[in-house]
């Protein structure tokens, strides 16, 4: 497939996925000496299309995942699957953010290891730090926080599985 700009990568999401695309925009930001422009696409999904959105995401360019980042926001959690398309070409790299809100009552999605194996770390991750369930991870185990930790605390939650309650306030 020809290199596509940041327009032709949001209309072949959007062609695709109609009105599972939630949100889309395209910030443009300048970089070097030169002020030379590169982008960053955010896509809020639907999560019925998460692991196909990420496969649609391959017919372009097999992508480079550099992290999935995690919010608490209330009622849900907020992913964001961070990849760059034309990765490792200077100045030519397209950020894309794919974010997706899971509730709170339903935390499951699916691995994307079978896609990206290196998705693994970032999966475990946040699998530990916000208590989302990630279907079909090729390994589970703890690797940020230590195996005496509470299972049913997650650091970065800001509700009741937060770790509020392990914290004490040297002021009481």
């Amino acid at each position: 497939m020809k290199k596509l700009t940041s327009e032709e990568i949001v209309q072949y999401f959007t062609d695709k996925f109609k009105e599972k695309i939630k949100d889309a925009r395209i910030e443009k930001r300048f970089a070097g000496s030169k002020k030379k422009e590169f982008f960053n696409i955010w896509l809020k999904i639907d999560k019925s299309i998460f692991k196909e959105a990420v496969k649609h995401l391959c017919t372009i360019q097999f992508p480079h995942l550099a992290v999935i980042s995690g919010n608490d926001i209330g009622e849900n959690i907020e992913l964001v699957y961070h990849f760059s398309l034309y990765y490792g070409e200077r100045l030519e790299e397209v950020s894309i953010n794919i974010s997706v809100e899971i509730p709170k009552s339903n935390l499951k999605i699916e691995s994307i290891c079978d896609i990206t194996p290196g998705a693994l770390i970032t999966e475990r991750e946040i699998q530990e730090m916000l208590g989302v369930k990630v279907e079909n991870i090729p390994d589970n185990r703890r690797i940020f926080l230590p195996e005496d930790f509470p299972k049913d605390v997650f650091p970065w939650r800001k509700d009741e599985k937060g770790p509020q309650k392990l914290v004490r306030d040297m002021y009481e």
